[in-house]
């Protein structure tokens, strides 16, 4: 049980403390010298206000989740876009591996720019940082509908979008925990389920609007629907940095001294490499097998259902039963449903089956990364946690996604169709 010393002065010469359950709202708070999460040499008189653990938060929750819906949404239907470029050569002469490099760019970007993103909700605040998100993601699009050279996608849909989606995603990965304690995982896998459902709505929507209104309105259509929606919801968000301590640093490499940090840090990276390979190419490998491209945008579409779907049933039990205990569980099935089922999957039924079964479990690191960063370093340290934790995986991805995920169209004779051939 939490307790405060009390102000009030009492005959007794003894201290007195008093269950925070007890006291009024206005009461709520901790002395930085007690705190988990301040564990600085500061002598400033600042205090930090107990989470309300909903309220508003609930309100920066959904918004949360219709943001990534819109921005990791529209990222994760680039496997659609994928297997269009490759079944029909938009861009004359390319090979795969330059159509997949687009999406390598765009996540590298996303992740190279988290400290500033950082940075920019430190000095502008948040609302300012996410409309530049708002921006730039829109222009992405709208840019990348007059694309006619690769390279123009490289600049668009990867460079452009890629910075876009990461001052989106970076300010509302770090906001949704400050709202809550004993329902962080919850609220995480809830706002971050949006990712899920976007991908999967958009998977189907971007498939359908090619095939009718062709690829330059698809980008239009997406890009204007990004900016209102996600403009709405960035004037809903908001932080509780006043609350809680205001001087959070972009870079702690004090975290490095910390054995556990590098266990997150290992179990970000190696399930990241799985992920992304799985998110980029269910839709080139079902028309690999010899599925029509409809049926490869639905495989798609269904993996990102299944996670938003599973996101928060993982956030749920993670507070319940614990947050490490779930992530490692649950990473653990994803990896074993890859290798029994996916290796195996040839006809439509069976890879109908693996998208949701795996969909359901492989998005836990994005249920529970930010509440084991709380968990593990303190709320003050996520941020740079964050961080950190973004370039690092950035830096074992870079490399392997530019290899493994850049060559999706060979990806299923390379690794499923192994029967002594």
């Amino acid at each position: 049980m939490s307790f405060v010393q009390s102000n009030t002065s009492i005959p007794n010469p003894t201290k007195t403390t008093i269950p925070v359950s007890k006291l009024p709202a206005s009461k709520l708070r901790r002395q930085p010298a007690n705190s988990v999460f301040n564990d600085n040499s500061s002598q400033d008189e600042q205090t930090e206000y107990l989470p309300p653990n909903g309220g508003y938060g609930w309100v920066c929750t959904v918004a949360a989740a219709v943001v990534n819906g819109h921005s990791w949404g529209f990222n994760s239907a680039y496997a659609v876009f994928l297997a269009y470029y490759l079944e029909h050569d938009i861009f004359s002469g390319s090979s795969p591996l330059e159509y997949a490099f687009a999406a390598s760019l765009s996540l590298t970007c996303l992740l190279l720019i988290s400290p500033v993103a950082t940075k920019c909700i430190q000095r502008y605040g948040i609302r300012p940082t996410m409309f530049c998100g708002v921006v730039l993601e829109t222009a992405s699009l709208l840019l990348a509908s007059l694309s006619s050279e690769i390279w123009h996608l490289f600049l668009t849909q990867g460079v452009l979008f890629g910075i876009g989606v990461g001052l989106l995603f970076i300010p509302t990965a770090a906001v949704v925990p400050q709202w809550f304690t004993t329902k962080r995982s919850l609220a995480t896998g809830i706002s971050l389920s949006g990712a899920g459902l976007g991908g999967g709505v958009y998977a189907l929507a971007a498939g359908a609007m090619i095939r009718s209104l062709g690829l330059q309105w698809t980008f239009r259509i997406l890009g204007i629907i990004g900016f209102c929606v996600n403009t709405t919801c960035t004037i809903l968000i908001r932080d509780r940095k006043k609350a809680i301590d205001s001087k959070q640093s972009t870079f702690e490499l004090a975290l490095f001294k910390k054995a556990e940090y590098f266990l997150l840090l290992g179990f970000g990276g190696f399930t990241m490499l799985g992920y992304f390979v799985l998110i980029f190419s269910l839709a080139s490998y079902a028309t690999e097998i010899g599925l029509p491209a409809s049926d490869g945008a639905l495989i798609s579409a269904l993996f990102n259902f299944a996670q938003a779907v599973g996101r928060p049933l993982i956030g749920y039990f993670s507070d319940s039963v614990g947050r490490m205990n779930m992530a490692a569980s649950m990473t653990f099935l994803a990896g074993l449903l890859s290798l029994a089922v996916w290796v195996n999957a040839k006809s439509f039924g069976l890879l109908v089956f693996f998208a949701v079964s795996e969909g359901l479990v492989a998005g836990n690191f994005w249920a529970t990364i930010a509440p084991l960063m709380a968990e593990v370093l303190g709320l003050n340290h996520v941020p740079s946690g964050l961080n950190l934790m973004w370039l690092s995986m950035e830096a074992i991805l870079d490399h392997s996604n530019s290899q493994v995920s850049c060559t999706l169209q060979q990806l299923p004779a390379w690794f499923f169709f192994v029967d002594g051939k």
